[in-house]
């Protein structure tokens, strides 16, 4: 809501700074680092990616007794406060969570401690996670926010705290609903990648198959296709020939790709014509991984249409025998272990690490026949249709939460 637009009646801007206070988290040196248990947990930006640690902070890889805590001064958050960055890139992450307990906080974090009593911890909570705290970002060399700039943090909300109170239920209902797929969604992809780790060892076989699976040279049943170099400023969006950058198969949502429904870059003709085309089957890997968890990505090329198109920048496209490697089974390929560990131990570089087409050629790995490897495809395929209906649900209840916060905390829709 802008400065220019008149409150609705009975509300009025409230200055997170009248009602709580914003304080910095404390130093954590190395030698009190450590503990997997003690009274207090003491989080750092990194422990917003724990497991569980999504919605609230309970998880911490570091944990502290008093007496430790009085040695380093470090300071107590209540259970209840705000935890969020405030130095360094994960500033623009925009992640906000509640503190489970009375908890530490390092040195690039910082607590919003809210006074009991004064608004709705929930609503204040809901208004917190949808401002942008990337927007309060000093232009120094390394980002950070001060506490002028936390302390000017303002919102609009209603004066009743009846009305308050309307408004924290009805957004936790909706975050319920959100919650409730998203975990969900988490039971699903483990179930997924436990039968992957079975499936694609032979740990299980599924009823009908037996006997040991052939180990197979990729090199003797690949041929490679030629591939463009251009960099995305020589991409366009009108040419006739589509082009897989990198980029997008790091980025994919899916271990299949589509190009006659995936919007791409394209080339032109002429700067298109040397190169390949690839087909359905084809199986496109990434030639270079900042993490190891990257090296290996790959898309199969699946529904193609009328469209052209050409493996680009930074890509592998590798053409498998199907008598050897089925369609749809070639996208689990990156997931077999014996696969992943040969290219893994083969990456080299620097700043990244390099995949090419020898460490494919070169993989030497057990295959099921091709009739088993059709059954595995389809039930991992399965699957994954279930999440992705999933997903779509999740983004459908997120997309609604989102209206209902911008309709509820400003005041044009009102519950009382």
């Amino acid at each position: 809501m802008s400065e220019a637009q008149a409150l609705p009646n009975g509300w009025e801007v409230v200055k997170l700074s009248d009602v709580g206070t914003f304080k910095s988290g404390s130093g954590f040196p190395l030698n009190a680092q450590g503990k997997t248990s003690g009274r207090y947990p003491f989080f750092k930006v990194s422990d917003f990616s724990n497991d569980g640690n999504e919605r609230s902070l309970n998880r911490a890889n570091h944990y502290i007794d008093e007496d430790d805590r009085r040695r380093i001064g470090a300071r107590v958050f209540p259970a209840g406060t705000i935890a969020f960055a405030k130095i360094g890139a994960a500033i623009f992450l925009e992640r906000k969570r509640l503190v489970d307990q009375e908890s530490c906080l390092d040195n690039n974090m910082a607590g919003y401690i809210l006074q009991d009593g004064q608004v709705s911890r929930d609503l204040v909570l809901a208004n917190v996670q949808q401002f942008s705290l990337g927007s309060l970002v000093a232009s120094t060399a390394l980002p950070a926010i001060g506490s002028g700039e936390l302390n000017s943090i303002s919102f609009p909300m209603p004066s009743s705290p009846h009305e308050q109170h309307a408004i924290a239920a009805a957004l936790s209902d909706a975050d319920g609903v959100v919650a409730g797929l998203e975990r969900v969604i988490a039971k699903k992809r483990l179930i997924k990648q436990g039968a992957m780790q079975d499936l694609l060892t032979a740990r299980r076989r599924l009823p009908g198959f037996s006997g040991v699976w052939e180990v197979k040279r990729l090199g003797d049943h690949v041929r490679f296709l030629k591939n463009g170099t251009h960099s995305r400023a020589q991409l366009s969006e009108h040419g006739p020939v589509k082009n897989l950058h990198y980029g997008d198969i790091h980025g994919a949502l899916s271990i299949f790709l589509s190009p006659a429904t995936k919007p791409m870059p394209t080339l032109d003709s002429v700067s298109a014509g040397r190169l390949d085309r690839l087909a359905a089957g084809d199986l496109v890997f990434v030639d270079a991984s900042e993490d190891l968890a990257g090296v290996g990505t790959s898309v199969e090329i699946t529904d193609l249409g009328s469209t052209e198109v050409v493996s680009g920048l930074h890509t592998i496209a590798a053409r498998f025998d199907k008598s050897v490697l089925v369609d749809g089974f070639k996208a689990f390929l990156q997931f077999m272990p014996a696969f992943r560990s040969h290219l893994c131990q083969l990456a080299a570089g620097t700043k990244v690490l390099a995949t090419n087409r020898s460490h494919i050629a070169s993989a030497e790995i057990p295959l099921p026949r091709p009739d088993e490897q059709q059954a595995i495809a389809a039930v991992l395929s399965d699957m994954d249709s279930e999440i992705q209906t999933l997903e779509s649900r999740l983004a459908k209840a997120r997309a609604v939460k989102e209206g209902m916060m911008q309709n509820l905390l400003t005041g044009r829709v009102r519950l009382v």
